[in-house]
């Protein structure tokens, strides 16, 4: 099955591609050889995993995209109060080659317009400019991933054409913001513009400052916790030029553009994205990555001031149907399938509110499980909300893992309006809806049935006492005797057999045909179902053990036929066969040990 974002990101690629506003940038010559028709996407997990589509691997040179990375390079090699008196950190509101400039001390007001960058680049750590430019080169290759190179075609053009840089190297030598030769770090800027990346380089550039710092795949650090924040900030508030505030306010990521037609957009913890699309509007920003990003912040929840959380966080634990079967006593074969075949059905837990990239993740546990297993519930007790994406991303999933024939059932939603009507909401076309139960034992007891193949199959069985757990190793002579002193009762389905708290009658009930279930009252007025009882099963039994009032109560979720013995009758009988007593009490007593280890496993499956 496709992951869902990789089918959402197909999608809005098609929708977008027609979009062919805006001008390949003419200023450096070489970006005119650019096909207008380039547009790839690519987003990346702070786990590494990344989704392309498009012209994802087309090359093409960084330009301005380069300047944060530079900027972080600075920041480690000379610390943030040596780069702050060279280079500000306020907003222009101009152009990214404009010459602003503070009046006072001739500094650039920040690292993402041209001046500022070219200051950065004199930043860096190294004794000669080729040392820099080794440095520069290096720290963008851990932010990348792997070793980058230089379009020297592109360097040569903007080298042979960046007169206006030029001026502006000079004037930063002039007020002593630049203590080298200005022209040697010039040049090494406009290699910085030319260093040939690609679409999934610049998410996964976007993803390790999502990640601390550190690149998700290779592991390494390319840039100190504490100068992530930093370089982010300023992303955010400078790095789209004269459209900064505009998109802050519609988009809420910080990101950066190049006139080579990228964009990086870092949604902090979460994601890193990069586009390409050369086509560029008169602010000198990708017209297609604009949009894409607008929609990727709609339909996500990216915003960066709306509520996030770490997406691993959305998957609390996973255990199995093995692990935790439901209550109900099955009969000798459903138990020998349920024994080879229950670690195919998975619970998974899920926690805290649930938005477009904690979902991403469970999805793709899911999608990892899927060879083995028939069947998942999805708990959603610990789950505060769910966002519109998201649970359109979870009920795509859901029917994709339908076509699979694997099950997706929720359990313990309790009509909690902040995850009910978003999965409402998003539900598809033609689409049925969502499986809801009211708790797990409930839910996996269905699946149980799904897996066994037949999920009436009691129903149509016919239970004797021979059956019962508690007469196993009585002799046929004696059990037919025992059979002599029952008598039989029909329960209509809805039926309450047996109630908690009424005093005992001394019957024991054994099943012939149908279910019921085992409930125990809670305090909100309420029951938990503690076991689910089919033919060939007995209750009521514990009066054989002196039980004067009933524990817990009996219902009938089907048409019931029951066996009925008096506790009376037993007894009468054990005087003159005392190996029948001996019989019950000791199947008793390995019933009530089962019971206990069932309940341990569950708690253990629970912690």
């Amino acid at each position: 099955m496709q992951s869902p974002i990789q089918t959402y990101l197909e999608d809005l690629h098609r929708r977008i591609a027609g979009l062919d506003r805006g001008a390949l940038a003419s200023y450096i010559p070489e970006l005119t050889k650019a096909d207008p028709a380039w547009f790839g996407i690519c987003l990346v997990t702070l786990d590494g995993v990344a989704y392309t589509v498009g012209d994802a691997g087309q090359p093409f040179t960084i330009q301005s995209i380069s300047k944060p990375f530079v900027y972080a390079a600075a920041l480690a090699d000379r610390g943030r109060d040596a780069v702050l008196a060279k280079v500000g950190v306020e907003p222009s509101g101009d152009a990214f080659n404009s010459i602003s400039l503070n009046p006072q001390t001739g500094a650039p007001l920040n690292p993402m317009i041209n001046a500022g960058a070219i200051a950065t680049a004199s930043l860096v750590a190294g004794d000669t400019p080729e040392a820099q430019w080794r440095r520069i080169e290096s720290s963008m290759s851990a932010f990348v991933g792997r070793a980058v190179g230089v379009d020297e075609s592109v360097y040569r053009s903007e080298s042979e054409t960046g007169f206006r840089n030029r001026a502006i190297a000079w004037m930063l030598k002039n007020f002593g913001i630049i203590d080298g030769e200005p022209m040697a770090s010039l040049e090494n800027y406009f290699r910085q513009c030319s260093v040939l990346v690609d679409c999934r380089d610049l998410a996964y550039m976007a993803a390790t400052l999502a990640n601390g710092g550190v690149h998700p795949v290779t592991g390494q650090r390319a840039l100190p916790a504490e100068h992530v924040e930093r370089v982010l900030s300023v992303m955010a508030t400078c790095g789209m030029y004269d459209y900064a505030g505009s998109w802050l306010y519609e988009v809420g990521m910080p990101a950066k553009s190049g006139v080579g037609g990228g964009i990086i957009a870092v949604l902090p913890g979460r994601f890193g994205i990069g586009i390409f699309s050369p086509l560029l509007d008169e602010k000198g920003n990708s017209v297609r990555g604009i949009e894409v990003c607008k929609q990727l912040s709609r339909d996500f929840n990216m915003h960066v001031f709306s509520h996030a959380g770490q997406p691993a966080m959305a998957l609390s634990r996973v255990y199995t149907g093995a692990d935790a079967p439901s209550r109900r006593q099955p009969g000798a074969d459903m138990r020998a399938c349920l024994n080879a075949q229950a670690h195919r059905i998975k619970y998974l837990c899920l926690h805290g509110y649930l938005a477009v990239d904690g979902i991403e993740y469970v999805i793709r546990r899911m999608r990892e499980m899927a060879p083995d297993t028939h069947s998942f519930i999805l708990d959603m007790n610990q789950v505060a909300g769910i966002s519109e994406s998201a649970a359109r991303l979870l009920n795509q999933a859901r029917l994709g893992f339908a076509g699979d024939d694997i099950a997706v059932v929720f359990s313990r939603i309790h009509e909690r309006a902040g995850i009910v009507e978003p999965l409402s909401r998003s539900a598809h076309a033609g689409d049925r809806g969502c499986l809801c139960f009211e708790d797990n034992d409930l839910a996996v007891e269905w699946c149980e049935n799904r897996l066994y193949g037949a999920a009436a199959h009691y129903a149509d069985t016919a239970g004797s006492l021979a059956d019962s757990p508690l007469f196993q190793g009585v002799p046929d002579d004696l059990l037919d005797q025992v059979e002599a002193l029952t008598s039989v009762q029909v329960f209509a389905s809805g039926a309450a057999i047996l109630v908690t708290g009424q005093a005992g009658d001394g019957r024991i009930f054994f099943i012939e045909s149908g279910q019921v279930s085992i409930l125990v009252p809670l305090q909100n007025g309420g029951h938990q179902r503690i076991a689910s009882l089919g033919p060939g099963m007995n209750f009521g039994e514990m009066v054989l053990l002196g039980q004067t009032t009933r524990s817990a109560s009996v219902h009938a979720d089907t048409e019931v036929r029951c066996r009925i013995l008096d506790k009376e009758a037993i007894d009468r009988l054990s005087e003159q066969m005392p190996q029948l007593k001996i019989a019950l009490l000791e199947n008793l007593a390995l019933d009530v040990a089962g019971k206990l280890r069932r309940a341990t496993q569950w708690i253990a499956a629970l912690a």
